[in-house]
C-alpha cells in the first residue's frame, strides 16, 4: 500500500528537506523521496509544524530540485525485521544486510524506537556476569541487566577490550562448588568507525568463533549521521526481540557513543536549534536516557538485556558532557586510564575511578565467592593508599618515605603487574581471579588488613 505522494519541495538545506505536511504523518515516519529520474531515497520526518514536514534523508540530497521531486509519505516508523535468523547476520545500521545472504527469512517486523522499560516492570538485577577479565569481574563486577558504560580516550585499547568481553562474557551460577555457564547472544553496534576497526571486530569475531552468536550492525565513518543515529536503535530493538520474545540473555555493545552524539549535535545543528553544553543539544540526556534505559530485566519474562556502551572522551576529560551525562543514567562506569597504558599494562582500567553500582548485590557466596565483597574492598581501600603515597614520594622523593609506605608502594606495582594486568586472549574465571586477589594482598602486612575477615585470611591467604 503506498501513502500519499506530494510534488515539489520548498526548499532544501544539505541533506533536509522541507515539504508540505501530509495530514495523519507522525514524527519519525518513513519518507520515499524520487528525484526527477525516479531514483529512490529513504528519509525520516525530523521536525513538524502545522503546514510543512522537514524531512531528513539517509545519504546526499544530491540530484534532488524543488521542482520535480516527489516525496511518498510512507505512514509507518522505521521498522527491524526480525528472527532467529538475525544471529551470525551483519548489517548496516539501517538494519539491512550487507553480508551477502540476503533478507532474514521472517514475517515480523518491529518499530526501531522502541520505549525505556516502565520501572514498575522491572526486576532488580541481581546475577554475576564473568567477563574473564580480573579488573573488572574482581572489583568492578558485571551484572546481568545492568548498563556499564567504559570511558576510553583516543588511542586507548577500548576496541580490543570490547572485542574480549564479546569472546568471553558468560553467565557463571555456582551450586555447591560446581559451576555451569551460560554463553551470552551478542548484539553488537559500532557507529561512526573507520574500516579498519569495522575489519577488526569482523575478523575477531570470526577467527574466535563467536560471530555465530553475534548479531553485528556496522554504521561506517563515511555513512550519514541520521545512519549513525539509527543504527543503535535498530540494535536495540534486536535485542529486545531476542530477550524479552525468546527469552535470551543478551549483551549489547555499543562503541562510540561519542560518534553517535556527535551526529546528534550535526542535525541539532542542521535544525537550527538552541545549543547547550558545548554545542551539544540540550535534550542530549533524555536521548541518551532512551537508549540506555531500554536496558534490563522486566517481569514475566527470563531473558535479559545488559549494556556496554563504549565512549571515547575527548581530551580524556571525565567532565565532558557525554560521559558526564552517561554517568548520571547509567549504573557505574569503567574508565581507562592513559598513565597504566603508557606503562604496558592492558586492559588499562584505572583503579579508583572505576566502579559497579549494582555490584554489592551480585556478589557473595552463591553468586560468586564469600570473600568476594572483602577482597574487593581490601584492593581498593589499599590501592588508594599507594596512589596517596605515590603523589607524596613525587614531592619529597621516595627515600623519604617511612618502611611501611615503601611497602604499599611494592604492592602498588604487584597490584597493577599482576592483577590488573592480563593478556588479550587470557580468560580467567573469578576463582582464579579471587585468588590472585589474595597473592597480592599478601604483600601487605596482616595486621593492615582490616577490611576481610579473619576466617577468610585464614582460608585463603597463602
Amino acid at each position: 500500500m503506498r501513502g500519499i505522494e506530494y510534488r515539489g519541495l520548498s526548499r532544501i538545506e544539505g541533506p533536509v528537506v522541507i515539504t508540505s505536511r501530509c495530514k495523519g504523518t507522525g514524527f519519525n515516519d518513513m519518507v520515499a523521496v524520487y528525484d526527477r529520474d525516479n531514483n529512490k531515497k529513504l528519509g525520516r520526518v525530523l521536525d513538524l509544524s502545522e503546514d510543512w514536514a522537514a524531512i531528513q534523508i539517509f545519504g546526499s540530497s544530491t540530484g534532488l530540485s524543488a521542482d520535480d521531486t516527489r516525496v511518498e509519505f510512507l505512514d509507518k516508523p522505521m521498522e527491524l525485521r526480525v528472527g532467529m535468523g538475525l544471529l551470525g547476520r551483519i548489517f548496516n545500521g539501517l538494519g539491512e544486510p550487507i553480508d551477502g545472504y540476503g533478507s532474514i527469512f521472517s514475517s515480523k517486523t518491529l518499530d526501531i524506537n522502541g520505549l525505556p522499560i516502565n520501572p514498575y516492570a522491572r526486576t532488580y538485577p541481581r546475577d554475576f556476569i564473568q567477563t574473564g577479565i580480573s579488573s573488572i569481574d574482581g572489583m568492578n563486577t558485571l551484572i546481568r541487566g545492568q548498563k556499564l558504560p567504559v570511558f576510553s580516550g583516543n588511542g586507548l585499547p577500548h576496541n580490543r577490550l570490547a572485542a574480549q568481553i564479546v569472546r568471553q562474557a558468560k553467565i557463571i551460577s555456582f551450586d555447591n562448588d560446581s559451576s555451569a555457564c551460560e554463553q551470552f547472544v551478542i548484539v553488537f553496534c559500532a557507529m561512526g568507525v573507520k574500516n579498519d576497526v569495522a575489519r577488526f571486530f569482523l575478523d575477531d569475531f570470526e577467527h574466535s568463533g563467536v560471530l555465530s552468536n553475534v548479531v553485528v550492525f556496522l554504521s561506517l565513518a563515511d555513512s550519514p549521521s541520521l545512519e549513525r543515529l539509527v543504527a543503535p536503535r535498530c540494535a536495540l530493538t534486536a535485542a529486545e526481540y531476542l530477550a524479552y520474545e525468546k527469552n535470551m540473555h543478551v549483551l549489547v555493545v555499543m562503541t562510540d557513543m561519542t560518534n553517535y552524539c556527535e551526529a546528534l549535535r550535526e542535525v541539532s545543528s542542521i535544525r537550527s536549534e538552541v545549543p547547550s553544553r558545548k554545542g551539544y543539544p540540550g535534550y542530549l540526556y533524555s536521548d541518551l536516557a532512551s537508549l540506555y534505559e531500554r536496558a534490563g530485566k522486566i517481569k514475566g519474562s527470563t531473558g535479559s538485556i545488559t549494556q556496554i556502551p563504549i565512549l571515547s572522551m575527548p581530551n580524556d576529560d571525565i567532565s565532558h558532557p557525554i560521559p558526564d551525562l552517561s554517568g548520571y543514567i547509567t549504573e557505574g562506569q569503567i574508565v581507562l586510564e592513559r598513565e597504566l597504558y603508557q606503562r604496558g599494562i592492558y586492559p588499562p582500567v584505572a583503579g579508583l575511578p572505576s566502579l559497579s553500582r549494582l555490584m554489592k548485590d551480585g556478589i557473595g557466596e552463591g553468586m560468586t565467592r564469600e570473600d568476594h565483597k572483602d577482597v574487593s574492598s581490601q584492593l581498593f581501600a589499599a590501592y588508594a593508599r599507594v596512589k596517596q603515597i605515590r603523589n607524596l614520594a613525587s614531592i619529597i622523593g621516595e627515600e623519604e618515605l617511612s618502611a611501611a609506605d615503601k611497602c604499599y608502594l611494592k604492592f602498588g606495582d604487584i597490584f597493577e603487574q599482576t592483577f590488573l594486568s592480563q593478556g588479550e586472549y587470557e580468560n580467567r574465571d573469578i576463582g582464579t581471579t579471587l585468588d590472585l586477589g589474595w597473592k597480592v594482598l599478601s604483600r601487605l602486612p596482616r595486621e593492615d588488613l582490616l577490611r576481610v575477615k579473619q576466617e577468610y585470611i585464614e582460608k585463603y591467604m597463602t
